[in-house]
């Protein structure tokens, strides 16, 4: 099948479409209705099926002859560890991991916090609660105890799964104080927290809440799989919300199974038995979907990594897991690959590895620069495919493809529309559908494919006032962008950083492509800053590549006149900055809304997804030296 013709499918047969996609899934009972849009913006995949999420991840996989094959490989430089884990072994744990659970209490529709690091139990965790029907919320493993109460009082977990400790290259961090200052601030009080202890580090149990994770699992009786409606949550993960409250993205069994088993061949080109690896964490919606389920869906083999692109040791730290595992394709963040380019301009630590058998890689998270698409596709000489999805999707919005059909890429564009999203760009005043080439904001026509959120938890109010109320109709993705005349996405960035500048709107996002083209710079961001005369101006910060000693000056000087020469004197494109590094989450998305606090001289509170709070500091000194920021 063509990409025009799966598209065209999907979008005027959804049934037909997603109904053969779901004979790739085993179900305990058959759908009753493949789709239910009777109560738009509600949408229920599959209506009347009833199937088990880890049932489809590993126990098939065993009952078919390939309980031997390699399911997961957990690669920590952090501790100096490999480890690999058959479909049977990770079977056998998650089975008791799930009893123990039972043993607990736990049950069908009730809620576990799973808040841990990046090791394998993390998985086998969110895998033991799909088996017994219990619905997991991960919190990204180090979030600080505010956020992770936050998520503890909305969730209302019976039982806590945590780790003693997490590790952030030499850095260990104790979980245990964490999460038992979170629940002292947190209204809810879970009635049992289960500790997996680390060598690194033993946490003190607090009887008789506390337990011992390996005691409980060697002495559980394994849990079957328990059938689950399509329709039931299978986990809730939350997202940053505008008022500073986190939102609980709801995701079902069944659609997101058939979704994200479809995606595995489709989009990456992975059949059973290919290596795959996500470079994300379990706490993001990356790692769900693409550490932990649609791999196993596929019957391919996850990683598991503990470490970072550079500093674990080296910038060769990706292409030694790919060549040591034989992964096939590589998923991460632009972020991670500007980290790399930036300690390894030349990419002389490649050469190092043999990366014969690699084939895509895979970016997303944020807007893929032209700058680093050009340095990735020289340097690996393998197509480099920028996608484009959210927490709330599960998976791609647009991308390209390695099973469905390839397309040339377009350095700075996300690609084609997946099938399933009918992406249209809307005037953000009328809210009428633009022309192709037109900036507006980028929404999906009801109703979303199977795999999207189907509510917030415990909000059906802030679900509609959120995404669907702004324009009746479709889903509001929040970012903005255009469709050319090819049908290609690009991805503008967030609606709110468009500027106006003098009753101007212009894109950070184009301005930032023009500075990151320089030779000299390894990653960069642009931001709008209060202006008394102009409502809004655009300020650069540059990370300078490894070896780039230059005059500021000089350098500042030479970004100024590109931005000018390139988008025009309109721009107002007037003041930039040299910084050592920019603040972002441990996810690799820059904190802009942050920095923008900063240098409208605002009061802003430290994000708990912060990977490096020292950077804030240098923005604060940095703006103060263009004459923003507090005087």
């Amino acid at each position: 099948m063509t990409y025009k013709e799966a598209f065209k499918e999907s979008l005027e047969s959804p049934e037909t479409f997603w109904a053969r996609a779901a004979e790739e899934i085993t179900w305990y009972k058959k759908w009753d209705r493949v789709l239910d849009a009777s109560n738009l913006p509600f949408v229920r995949w599959f209506a009347g099926g009833e199937l088990n999420t880890c049932y489809n991840a590993l126990d098939r996989h065993v009952e078919s002859g390939r309980g031997d094959q390699t399911a997961l490989i957990y690669d920590s430089p952090v501790t100096d560890t490999i480890k690999t884990y058959t479909y049977s072994d990770l079977r056998d744990r998650v089975s008791k991991i799930a009893g123990f659970l039972t043993a607990l209490g736990v049950s069908k529709g009730d809620r576990v916090v799973i808040y841990m690091p990046m090791i394998p139990e993390a998985a086998m965790a969110m895998l033991a609660c799909a088996r017994i029907g219990a619905i997991h919320s991960v919190v990204f493993g180090g979030f600080a105890p505010r956020e992770l109460a936050i998520r503890i009082d909305d969730a209302k977990p019976s039982v806590v799964l945590s780790a003693s400790c997490g590790i952030e290259v030499k850095r260990v961090i104790p979980y245990k104080p964490l999460l038992d200052e979170a629940i002292s601030i947190a209204e809810h009080e879970p009635e049992k927290c289960v500790i997996w202890q680390r060598p690194q580090v033993e946490a003190e149990l607090l009887a008789p809440r506390d337990l011992d994770w390996m005691e409980l699992e060697e002495k559980a009786e394994p849990a079957d799989c328990v059938p689950i409606a399509a329709t039931d949550p299978l986990y809730i993960l939350y997202t940053s919300g505008t008022t500073g409250i986190p939102k609980g993205v709801v995701r079902d069994n069944g659609g997101h199974a058939v979704a994200l088993n479809w995606t595995m061949k489709h989009i990456y080109g992975i059949d059973p038995g290919d290596v795959f690896w996500a470079a994300s964490d379990v706490g993001w919606v990356v790692g769900h979907s693409y550490i932990v389920y649609a791999p196993l869906f596929k019957g391919a083999t996850t990683i598991i990594y503990e470490g970072k692109p550079v500093g674990t040791p080296d910038p060769g730290a990706f292409w030694r897991v790919i060549s040591q595992h034989k992964v096939k394709a590589l998923f991460t963040a632009p972020t991670a690959f500007r980290a790399i380019k930036r300690e390894d301009p030349r990419g002389e630590y490649l050469k190092e590895y043999d990366l014969s058998g690699f084939d895509t890689l895979f970016l997303a998270g944020e807007r893929t620069d032209p700058d680093t698409y050009h340095w990735a596709t020289d340097l690996l000489q393998k197509p480099v495919l920028d996608h484009w999805w959210q927490t709330e999707t599960a998976w791609a919005i647009t991308g390209n493809f390695r099973g469905l059909e390839f397309f040339p890429p377009k350095p700075g564009s996300a690609s084609l529309p997946m099938p399933g999203y009918d992406v249209t760009i809307l005037d953000s005043i009328t809210g009428e559908p633009v022309e192709p080439n037109t900036e507006g904001i980028i929404t999906v026509k009801l109703p979303l494919p199977p795999g999207n959120l189907t509510t917030l938890w415990e909000n059906d109010e802030g679900y509609k006032e959120s995404y669907m109320d702004p324009y009746p109709g479709y889903y509001l993705t929040g970012d903005g962008g255009f469709i050319d005349e090819d049908g290609y996405v690009w991805v503008m960035g967030r609606t709110d950083d468009v500027i106006n500048v003098a009753g101007h709107r212009l894109s950070t996002g184009g301005m930032e492509e023009i500075l990151a083209r320089h030779p000299d710079v390894a990653e960069c961001a642009v931001l709008g800053v209060h202006d008394d005369l102009k409502g809004q101006v655009p300020v650069g910060f540059a990370v300078l590549k490894a070896g780039a000693n230059r005059e500021e000056e000089e350098l500042v000087g030479e970004l100024i006149r590109m931005v000018r020469e390139q988008l025009g004197p309109i721009a107002s494109f007037k003041s930039a900055v040299i910084v050592d590094g920019l603040p972002k989450t441990r996810s690799g998305k820059i904190l802009r809304g942050t920095m923008r606090s900063i240098a409208d001289g605002e009061t802003y509170r430290v994000p708990s997804t912060i990977d490096d709070p020292a950077t804030l500091g240098e923005i604060e000194v940095a703006v103060q030296t263009i004459g923003y920021g507090k005087k």
